[in-house]
């Protein structure tokens, strides 16, 4: 979808992608092959080309390319970093950072490995930049506004700049709204019936019985995560599908 998107250009808009859509420049290629655009002066053209020669200089270095596109736009580079990509979901005990409130668990998952960093045992800032270095995308629910926020006042070194799809923000573009247990009860997702139903408080919950010494309330929170953090890749690949679907460009992909 990333190599479809115009809308990065100057003076280009959604509707203005569209046009181009309809008259066949469906990707970069195309709209650097045509020397002249009817709608497109001649000197925006000229800038809009350097411009996406240089985003596809670019695709492979995530971090520079999340610099040139718009975060809400990062969506549209789910395809590319499918491989590369990993959800992240943290836990905190519940308070906010300025008043105590600290990070008790980060999950990560990729698609095949799901890994825990805990407070206490090998959750610190290094482990979490090396555990995040392999990955070029970043998934989440809600994470622009919370999860990444919470790490970076806690870790204020921490750096996680690759592209960053918020599942939770780009799906209200489709009209749903809700928390993540909505959207896995709309995606056909259910719980094991010991973690079914719970939620943010009841992991507080647990990681302060942990802390009262109940170690089997910490193999609950873990496992509570690790569900969070692996359905964010089942969600966000459905609802990636139907973001770019509701694009349009399939149409004119299939009309080439």
């Amino acid at each position: 979808m990333i190599r479809n998107t115009f809308s990065m250009l100057e003076g280009v808009g959604e509707k203005t992608e569209k046009r181009l859509w309809r008259r066949g420049i469906v990707t970069w290629d195309d709209f650097l092959g045509k020397e002249t655009i009817p709608f497109i002066s001649r000197e925006k053209k000229v800038r809009a080309d350097e411009h996406l020669k240089m985003l596809d200089s670019v695709l492979s270095n995530p971090s520079r390319l999340a610099r040139h596109i718009e975060r809400k736009e990062h969506w549209r580079a789910f395809e590319i970093f499918r491989d590369g990509a990993v959800g992240l979901d943290i836990e905190t005990n519940g308070r906010p950072y300025d008043n105590g409130g600290y990070v008790t668990v980060v999950g990560l998952y990729d698609g095949k490995n799901y890994k825990c960093l805990i407070r206490g045992k090998d959750l610190t800032q290094d482990n979490l930049a090396a555990s995040l270095s392999p990955y070029k995308y970043l998934i989440t629910f809600y994470g622009v506004v919370f999860d990444i926020p919470f790490l970076k006042r806690c870790y204020q070194s921490l750096r996680i700049d690759i592209p960053h799809y918020d599942i939770c923000l780009e799906s209200k573009r489709l009209g749903l709204k809700g928390g993540f247990k909505y959207f896995e009860k709309c995606f056909g997702i259910y719980r094991d019936d010991d973690i079914a139903g719970m939620d943010g408080f009841d992991a507080v919950k647990l990681w302060q019985m942990y802390k009262r010494g109940d170690r089997a309330s910490l193999d609950t929170l873990i496992k509570y995560n690790r569900e969070d953090t692996v359905n964010l890749m089942t969600i966000g690949e459905q609802i990636y599908t139907q973001l770019k679907k509701s694009t349009g460009i399939e149409e004119y992909i299939n009309a080439q």
